[in-house]
């Protein structure tokens, strides 16, 4: 753009939103019913019911915060010994999903066999009551099937309704089948296409209720419900007497595999009981927590005074809008949000050495141009353009690394590939969008 007033304008926006993210550590508006706040101040207006409400503190692990610890018994005395490790993990599956739901990040959730029994290690970071969490993980997930229901039926109340259905049918009306019917579900391959496949295998009342179903339903759909939530809804093709049938959908084989132990959570109900309870403590703490911020700050001020020294105004420049890159970022960690672990704040940390790197790259550019007698203005496109494909290349070889570390790891290694990839996006725009305006507007041809 030839005039950068526009992208100012915008980054002061951003800036001032940034801020406004960062320092309240949560935003609430509560507007009728005679409670009415917002940010702690009461208004005089009334604009009828409205309740907005974001947590906006910094979201810790259990390496900095701490949190609870459940451990349970799994009883498989019931479920023969080749499957009882598939309902375990189905158990854990199901305690997960539920975890996540409810927006608890980055839970710890373990298996483990001991002296021949089962056992399901549950660490929750951010929670101090140990009956909050025992509530939170609640009993294992129970299995439904929906369909729609008689346009003369009553409609159910959209509350207790499991979440999606209404999306898929106008009056819904769960089944008479459920997960108590299913005998197991297995991942299998399409014998023409090769891809993978979930089959389901109902026991013999099973296998009449389905095809009751399905003989009602062919070529609409039926809803299946694991934990209150439809995971899958397939189109009936046709009558299905046997007892089988088979969900496809372009799955992976990873993705019917983890569709097949969900769908074991409901037909092999796992009874839990609680062994032992406790609250965590911080593995690392606060003084960690300290630690690491102030090695950022120390880092902080180093690369300015680098840059300062180096580039002078240039270097000033650029420190101003690495400043405005810690802001973003910042905010964005509390908007996700995201689970700062000491891993995920070293990728924090790194992320602002990669993006003064870029800053390094254009300058360097822009020397090379002065050196041949190009005007400051024409030198600042051309280190801009000519940079590019290095910063381009570089951060996209960042993101893999990172998309390889979120997918193959777990934890904290997520959470530093997380932060990582958070931190070399926003650089991008902070080199290319943010330095390149106030430059523009510095060095502006007279």
């Amino acid at each position: 753009m030839s005039n950068p007033r526009f992208l100012f304008y915008f980054i002061i926006i951003l800036t001032i939103v940034a801020v406004i993210t960062i320092f309240p550590k949560e935003f609430r508006i509560d507007i009728g019913n005679f409670h009415k706040t917002v940010y702690g101040i009461k208004p005089d207006f009334f604009i009828g019911p409205l309740r907005i409400h974001k947590d906006l503190s910094f979201q810790k692990g259990l390496d900095l915060e701490g949190g609870v610890s459940v451990t349970y018994k799994a009883d498989t005395a019931k479920i023969p010994s080749y499957q009882q490790q598939d309902a375990v993990d189905s158990a854990k599956t199901v305690i997960q999903r539920r975890i996540d739901y409810l927006g608890v990040r980055e839970p710890l959730i373990q298996t483990a066999k001991v002296n021949n029994e089962y056992r399901i290690i549950v660490e929750i970071p951010g929670i101090s009551d140990v009956n909050q969490a025992i509530n939170l993980i609640g009993k294992t997930a129970q299995l439904t099937f929906w369909e729609e229901g008689a346009s003369g039926s009553a409609k159910l109340n959209s509350e207790t309704l499991p979440l999606g259905v209404t999306q898929i049918f106008q009056n819904p009306k769960q089944t008479n089948l459920s997960g108590s019917d299913l005998a197991r579900s297995t991942v299998t391959f399409d014998p023409n296409t090769g891809e993978p496949q979930v089959q389901l295998t109902f026991s013999s009342e099973g296998a009449k209720k389905f095809a009751d179903i399905t003989k009602r339903n062919v070529s609409k759909p039926v809803a299946i419900v694991l934990d209150n939530q439809v995971i899958q809804a397939p189109t009936v093709q046709t009558v299905i007497a046997d007892g089988n049938a088979v969900i496809t959908g372009g799955f992976t084989t990873e993705q019917a595999k983890a569709l097949s132990i969900q769908l074991n959570a409901g037909a092999l109900p796992i009874p839990l009981s609680i062994l032992e309870q406790h609250t965590v403590g911080a593995t690392l703490g606060e003084a960690s927590l300290q630690n690491s911020l102030f090695a950022a700050i120390l880092g902080f001020v180093i690369i300015i005074f680098f840059m300062g020294i180096l580039y002078g105004r240039l270097g000033i420049i650029a420190s101003f809008a690495l400043f405005l890159y810690t802001l973003y970022v910042l905010a964005l960690f509390k908007l996700i949000p995201v689970t700062l672990t000491l891993a995920g704040i070293a990728g924090f940390i790194l992320s602002i050495g990669m993006a003064v790197d870029a800053n390094i790259l254009i300058f360097e550019r822009m020397r090379e141009e002065l050196r041949r007698g190009k005007q400051r203005n024409v030198a600042i496109e051309l280190g801009f353009t000519r940079a590019w494909t290095s910063i381009r290349d570089s951060n996209i070889s960042s993101l893999i690394t990172s998309a390889i570390l979120y997918y193959f790891g777990t934890g904290i290694v997520r959470g530093f590939a997380v932060t990582l990839a958070i931190g070399v996006l926003v650089s991008m725009f902070s080199a290319i969008i943010v330095t390149r305006t106030f430059l523009r507007l510095i060095y502006k041809e007279n």
